[in-house]
Protein backbone atom coordinates (compact mmCIF):
# COMPACT_ATOMS: atom_id res chain seq x y z
CA UNK A 1 0.00 0.00 0.00
CA UNK A 2 0.98 3.40 -0.83
CA UNK A 3 0.72 6.26 1.25
CA UNK A 4 -0.75 10.01 0.20
CA UNK A 5 -0.51 13.56 1.69
CA UNK A 6 -3.93 14.22 3.12
CA UNK A 7 -4.34 17.01 0.45
CA UNK A 8 -1.09 19.60 1.70
CA UNK A 9 -1.81 18.69 5.57
CA UNK A 10 1.23 16.45 6.49
CA UNK A 11 -0.82 13.89 7.53
CA UNK A 12 -0.34 10.31 5.48
CA UNK A 13 -3.43 8.18 4.64
CA UNK A 14 -4.45 4.96 2.50
CA UNK A 15 -5.63 5.56 -1.11
CA UNK A 16 -8.46 3.03 0.16
CA UNK A 17 -10.79 4.72 2.88
CA UNK A 18 -12.70 2.01 4.89
CA UNK A 19 -16.43 3.39 6.06
CA UNK A 20 -17.38 1.27 8.75
CA UNK A 21 -21.75 2.55 8.50
CA UNK A 22 -22.00 -1.49 7.73
CA UNK A 23 -25.34 -0.43 5.51
CA UNK A 24 -25.63 -4.18 5.14
CA UNK A 25 -25.93 -4.60 8.87
CA UNK A 26 -23.67 -7.78 9.11
CA UNK A 27 -23.61 -9.25 12.91
CA UNK A 28 -20.81 -7.60 15.23
CA UNK A 29 -18.26 -10.41 14.59
CA UNK A 30 -18.39 -9.97 10.99
CA UNK A 31 -18.07 -6.30 11.00
CA UNK A 32 -14.87 -6.54 13.01
CA UNK A 33 -13.52 -9.10 10.54
CA UNK A 34 -14.01 -6.80 8.08
CA UNK A 35 -12.37 -4.15 9.88
CA UNK A 36 -9.37 -6.54 10.34
CA UNK A 37 -9.02 -7.49 6.68
CA UNK A 38 -8.95 -3.88 5.83
CA UNK A 39 -6.14 -3.75 8.29
CA UNK A 40 -4.20 -5.94 6.97
CA UNK A 41 -4.31 -4.84 3.46
CA UNK A 42 -2.40 -1.47 5.13
CA UNK A 43 -5.68 0.94 4.83
CA UNK A 44 -4.64 3.18 7.93
CA UNK A 45 -7.33 5.34 7.46
CA UNK A 46 -11.38 4.38 8.51
CA UNK A 47 -14.16 6.68 8.46
CA UNK A 48 -17.12 6.95 10.80
CA UNK A 49 -20.05 8.75 11.92
CA UNK A 50 -21.91 9.20 14.86
CA UNK A 51 -25.27 8.02 14.11
CA UNK A 52 -24.23 5.34 11.57
CA UNK A 53 -25.98 2.32 13.49
CA UNK A 54 -26.51 4.61 16.15
CA UNK A 55 -23.15 4.96 17.60
CA UNK A 56 -22.90 0.96 16.79
CA UNK A 57 -20.22 1.70 14.14
CA UNK A 58 -18.19 4.00 16.70
CA UNK A 59 -17.98 1.29 19.16
CA UNK A 60 -17.09 -1.82 17.00
CA UNK A 61 -14.34 0.73 15.79
CA UNK A 62 -13.08 1.56 19.08
CA UNK A 63 -13.27 -2.03 20.32
CA UNK A 64 -11.82 -3.18 17.11
CA UNK A 65 -8.27 -1.02 17.15
CA UNK A 66 -7.93 -0.70 21.31
CA UNK A 67 -4.54 -1.45 22.07
CA UNK A 68 -3.28 0.48 18.47
CA UNK A 69 -5.37 3.41 18.39
CA UNK A 70 -2.23 5.38 17.48
CA UNK A 71 -1.98 3.82 13.97
CA UNK A 72 -5.02 4.61 12.15
CA UNK A 73 -6.18 8.47 10.80
CA UNK A 74 -9.53 8.22 12.06
CA UNK A 75 -12.54 10.67 10.88
CA UNK A 76 -16.16 11.16 12.59
CA UNK A 77 -19.10 13.23 12.12
CA UNK A 78 -21.61 15.53 13.84
CA UNK A 79 -24.62 16.80 12.38
CA UNK A 80 -27.46 14.46 11.71
CA UNK A 81 -30.75 14.03 14.06
CA UNK A 82 -29.04 11.65 16.49
CA UNK A 83 -32.65 9.80 16.91
CA UNK A 84 -33.26 8.91 13.37
CA UNK A 85 -34.70 5.78 12.74
CA UNK A 86 -35.78 5.25 16.32
CA UNK A 87 -39.33 5.62 17.87
CA UNK A 88 -37.49 7.81 20.44
CA UNK A 89 -38.83 11.76 20.34
CA UNK A 90 -36.28 13.79 19.04
CA UNK A 91 -35.50 16.69 21.16
CA UNK A 92 -33.99 20.18 20.88
CA UNK A 93 -30.55 20.36 20.33
CA UNK A 94 -30.35 16.89 18.76
CA UNK A 95 -29.16 17.43 15.49
CA UNK A 96 -27.22 20.47 13.77
CA UNK A 97 -24.05 22.12 14.36
CA UNK A 98 -24.43 24.44 16.92
CA UNK A 99 -21.89 25.06 19.52
CA UNK A 100 -24.27 22.99 21.97
CA UNK A 101 -24.81 19.93 19.83
CA UNK A 102 -21.09 19.94 18.84
CA UNK A 103 -19.89 19.86 22.41
CA UNK A 104 -21.83 17.37 23.87
CA UNK A 105 -21.64 14.46 20.27
CA UNK A 106 -17.89 15.12 20.69
CA UNK A 107 -17.61 13.38 24.12
CA UNK A 108 -19.88 10.97 22.56
CA UNK A 109 -18.08 9.76 20.02
CA UNK A 110 -14.68 10.04 21.98
CA UNK A 111 -16.42 7.62 25.02
CA UNK A 112 -17.81 4.57 22.27
CA UNK A 113 -14.39 4.81 19.91
CA UNK A 114 -12.47 5.00 23.43
CA UNK A 115 -10.12 7.13 22.13
CA UNK A 116 -8.49 10.70 23.48
CA UNK A 117 -8.38 12.34 20.18
CA UNK A 118 -10.45 12.23 16.75
CA UNK A 119 -7.78 12.78 13.87
CA UNK A 120 -10.49 14.56 11.64
CA UNK A 121 -14.03 15.74 12.83
CA UNK A 122 -16.39 16.23 10.25
CA UNK A 123 -19.41 18.26 9.55
CA UNK A 124 -21.73 15.87 8.42
CA UNK A 125 -24.04 18.51 6.84
CA UNK A 126 -24.55 22.33 6.23
CA UNK A 127 -26.76 23.63 8.51
CA UNK A 128 -28.44 26.63 7.61
CA UNK A 129 -29.68 27.32 11.29
CA UNK A 130 -26.54 28.25 12.63
CA UNK A 131 -24.35 30.53 11.79
CA UNK A 132 -20.75 29.42 10.51
CA UNK A 133 -19.11 30.83 12.83
CA UNK A 134 -19.98 29.91 15.72
CA UNK A 135 -19.62 25.98 14.45
CA UNK A 136 -16.10 26.77 13.35
CA UNK A 137 -15.31 28.52 17.25
CA UNK A 138 -16.43 25.33 18.46
CA UNK A 139 -14.58 23.55 16.28
CA UNK A 140 -11.05 25.61 17.00
CA UNK A 141 -11.84 24.86 20.76
CA UNK A 142 -11.36 21.46 20.55
CA UNK A 143 -8.29 21.43 18.06
CA UNK A 144 -7.32 23.71 21.56
CA UNK A 145 -8.11 21.06 23.40
CA UNK A 146 -6.22 18.23 21.90
CA UNK A 147 -9.91 16.48 21.38
CA UNK A 148 -9.19 17.04 17.50
CA UNK A 149 -6.40 17.01 15.61
CA UNK A 150 -7.77 18.52 11.99
CA UNK A 151 -11.52 19.27 11.05
CA UNK A 152 -12.97 19.16 7.71
CA UNK A 153 -16.60 19.33 5.85
CA UNK A 154 -18.64 16.77 4.32
CA UNK A 155 -21.48 17.12 1.55
CA UNK A 156 -21.06 21.03 1.22
CA UNK A 157 -21.13 22.88 -2.10
CA UNK A 158 -17.89 24.83 -3.31
CA UNK A 159 -19.05 28.48 -2.41
CA UNK A 160 -19.71 26.74 1.37
CA UNK A 161 -16.39 25.30 1.62
CA UNK A 162 -15.10 28.34 0.65
CA UNK A 163 -16.86 30.40 3.00
CA UNK A 164 -15.88 28.16 5.94
CA UNK A 165 -12.17 28.91 4.83
CA UNK A 166 -12.89 32.66 4.63
CA UNK A 167 -14.58 33.38 8.16
CA UNK A 168 -11.51 30.56 9.72
CA UNK A 169 -8.59 33.10 7.80
CA UNK A 170 -10.31 36.24 9.35
CA UNK A 171 -10.85 34.95 13.12
CA UNK A 172 -7.55 32.51 13.10
CA UNK A 173 -9.68 29.37 13.69
CA UNK A 174 -8.41 25.86 12.60
CA UNK A 175 -9.24 25.95 8.75
CA UNK A 176 -10.82 23.17 7.03
CA UNK A 177 -7.64 20.40 5.73
CA UNK A 178 -10.74 18.09 3.55
CA UNK A 179 -13.76 17.92 2.23
CA UNK A 180 -15.81 14.60 1.45
CA UNK A 181 -18.07 14.34 -0.99
CA UNK A 182 -19.89 11.88 -3.28
CA UNK A 183 -18.46 10.61 -6.51
CA UNK A 184 -17.89 8.24 -8.91
CA UNK A 185 -18.26 7.32 -12.80
CA UNK A 186 -22.02 7.83 -12.58
CA UNK A 187 -21.32 10.95 -10.85
CA UNK A 188 -19.20 13.60 -11.70
CA UNK A 189 -20.37 16.69 -10.73
CA UNK A 190 -17.62 17.60 -8.13
CA UNK A 191 -15.44 17.84 -11.14
CA UNK A 192 -17.12 20.82 -12.16
CA UNK A 193 -16.68 23.45 -9.00
CA UNK A 194 -15.67 21.36 -6.32
CA UNK A 195 -12.57 19.63 -7.51
CA UNK A 196 -10.61 22.32 -9.19
CA UNK A 197 -11.35 24.73 -5.38
CA UNK A 198 -9.69 21.83 -3.46
CA UNK A 199 -7.21 21.59 -5.91
CA UNK A 200 -6.40 25.28 -5.82
CA UNK A 201 -6.57 25.32 -1.90
CA UNK A 202 -4.74 22.55 -1.19
CA UNK A 203 -7.43 20.51 0.40
CA UNK A 204 -7.92 16.45 0.59
CA UNK A 205 -10.78 15.28 -0.96
CA UNK A 206 -12.03 11.69 0.27
CA UNK A 207 -15.11 10.71 -1.93
CA UNK A 208 -17.69 7.87 -1.15
CA UNK A 209 -19.45 5.81 -2.71
CA UNK A 210 -17.11 4.95 -6.04
CA UNK A 211 -19.35 1.73 -6.96
CA UNK A 212 -22.31 3.75 -6.53
CA UNK A 213 -23.88 1.59 -3.88
CA UNK A 214 -23.18 -1.66 -5.92
CA UNK A 215 -24.36 -0.30 -9.68
CA UNK A 216 -20.21 -0.31 -10.67
CA UNK A 217 -19.39 -3.94 -10.10
CA UNK A 218 -20.99 -5.54 -13.58
CA UNK A 219 -23.86 -7.55 -11.11
CA UNK A 220 -26.46 -5.16 -12.04
CA UNK A 221 -27.35 -4.40 -15.65
CA UNK A 222 -29.85 -2.27 -17.22
CA UNK A 223 -33.32 -3.98 -18.01
CA UNK A 224 -33.11 -6.55 -15.33
CA UNK A 225 -34.11 -6.38 -11.79
CA UNK A 226 -31.63 -6.23 -9.38
CA UNK A 227 -31.34 -8.93 -6.34
CA UNK A 228 -34.20 -8.70 -4.02
CA UNK A 229 -31.28 -8.63 -0.78
CA UNK A 230 -29.32 -5.08 -2.62
CA UNK A 231 -30.16 -2.53 -1.82
CA UNK A 232 -31.62 -2.00 -5.12
CA UNK A 233 -34.01 -5.02 -4.83
CA UNK A 234 -35.48 -3.25 -2.01
CA UNK A 235 -37.15 -0.40 -3.72
CA UNK A 236 -36.27 2.75 -2.18
CA UNK A 237 -33.18 3.64 -4.25
CA UNK A 238 -34.73 4.01 -7.90
CA UNK A 239 -33.08 1.37 -9.59
CA UNK A 240 -34.65 2.24 -13.25
CA UNK A 241 -34.11 5.77 -12.63
CA UNK A 242 -30.31 5.41 -12.32
CA UNK A 243 -29.73 2.49 -13.94
CA UNK A 244 -30.14 3.52 -17.53
CA UNK A 245 -28.92 2.68 -20.76
CA UNK A 246 -26.18 5.55 -20.61
CA UNK A 247 -25.04 4.45 -17.21
CA UNK A 248 -25.51 0.67 -18.54
CA UNK A 249 -22.85 1.72 -21.38
CA UNK A 250 -20.16 2.65 -18.16
CA UNK A 251 -21.00 -0.62 -16.78
CA UNK A 252 -20.03 -2.10 -20.19
CA UNK A 253 -16.97 -0.37 -20.25
CA UNK A 254 -15.65 -1.35 -16.78
CA UNK A 255 -16.63 -4.96 -17.72
CA UNK A 256 -14.65 -4.58 -21.01
CA UNK A 257 -11.64 -2.69 -19.10
CA UNK A 258 -11.37 -4.86 -16.26
CA UNK A 259 -11.69 -8.04 -18.52
CA UNK A 260 -8.82 -7.10 -20.45
CA UNK A 261 -6.18 -6.03 -17.51
CA UNK A 262 -7.75 -8.99 -15.41
CA UNK A 263 -9.77 -7.12 -12.55
CA UNK A 264 -13.04 -6.92 -12.11
CA UNK A 265 -15.14 -3.96 -12.74
CA UNK A 266 -15.45 -3.14 -9.33
CA UNK A 267 -11.24 -2.49 -9.26
CA UNK A 268 -11.41 -0.88 -12.56
CA UNK A 269 -14.41 1.95 -10.79
CA UNK A 270 -12.33 2.24 -7.93
CA UNK A 271 -8.77 2.75 -9.96
CA UNK A 272 -10.17 5.37 -11.87
CA UNK A 273 -11.56 7.65 -8.98
CA UNK A 274 -8.02 7.24 -6.71
CA UNK A 275 -6.37 8.47 -10.63
CA UNK A 276 -7.69 11.91 -10.03
CA UNK A 277 -4.67 14.01 -8.44
CA UNK A 278 -6.82 15.75 -6.08
CA UNK A 279 -8.46 12.91 -4.72
CA UNK A 280 -6.65 11.59 -1.37
CA UNK A 281 -8.38 8.45 -0.75
CA UNK A 282 -11.27 6.65 -2.09
CA UNK A 283 -13.94 5.54 0.84
CA UNK A 284 -15.60 2.01 0.47
CA UNK A 285 -18.27 0.59 2.38
CA UNK A 286 -17.90 -3.00 2.21
CA UNK A 287 -19.84 -5.48 4.72
CA UNK A 288 -17.46 -8.52 4.31
CA UNK A 289 -13.54 -9.35 4.48
CA UNK A 290 -14.17 -10.58 0.99
CA UNK A 291 -15.74 -7.25 -0.47
CA UNK A 292 -12.71 -5.88 1.30
CA UNK A 293 -10.60 -8.02 -0.11
CA UNK A 294 -12.07 -7.01 -3.41
CA UNK A 295 -11.87 -3.77 -3.06
CA UNK A 296 -8.20 -3.42 -2.09
CA UNK A 297 -7.30 -4.35 -6.02
CA UNK A 298 -8.53 -1.17 -6.85
CA UNK A 299 -5.38 0.52 -6.05
CA UNK A 300 -1.41 -0.64 -6.57
CA UNK A 301 -1.95 -0.46 -10.33
CA UNK A 302 -2.88 2.33 -12.95
CA UNK A 303 -5.21 2.50 -16.02
CA UNK A 304 -3.75 3.89 -18.90
CA UNK A 305 -4.20 6.97 -20.71
CA UNK A 306 -6.86 5.69 -22.67
CA UNK A 307 -8.41 3.26 -20.11
CA UNK A 308 -8.98 6.76 -18.51
CA UNK A 309 -10.12 8.37 -21.53
CA UNK A 310 -12.89 5.58 -22.46
CA UNK A 311 -14.16 6.05 -18.65
CA UNK A 312 -14.05 9.42 -18.98
CA UNK A 313 -16.19 9.46 -22.82
CA UNK A 314 -18.61 6.85 -21.52
CA UNK A 315 -19.45 8.64 -18.18
CA UNK A 316 -19.89 12.61 -20.01
CA UNK A 317 -23.23 12.89 -19.10
CA UNK A 318 -22.52 12.06 -15.62
CA UNK A 319 -20.80 15.22 -15.16
CA UNK A 320 -24.66 16.84 -14.43
CA UNK A 321 -24.54 14.62 -11.10
CA UNK A 322 -26.83 11.35 -10.99
CA UNK A 323 -26.22 11.26 -7.52
CA UNK A 324 -25.57 6.95 -7.59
Amino acid sequence: MEYRNFGTAGVEVSPICLGVAFRGRPDKTVQRATIERAIEGGVNFIDCANTYQRGDSERILGETIKGRRDQFVITTKVCEPINKGTNDRERPNDRGLSRFHIMREVEKSLSRLQTDYIDVYLLHHVDPTTPIEETLQALDDLVRQGKVRYVGCANFAAWQVCQGLWVSDRRNLAPFICVQSHYNLLDRSPERELMPFCRAEGLGMMTYSPLAIGLLTGRLRHGVSPPPETPWGQGRLGFEKIMTPDADRVVETLIRIGTERGKTPAQVAIAWVVSHPEISAAMIGPDSPEQVEENLGGVGWELTDDERAALDEASVWALAGENA
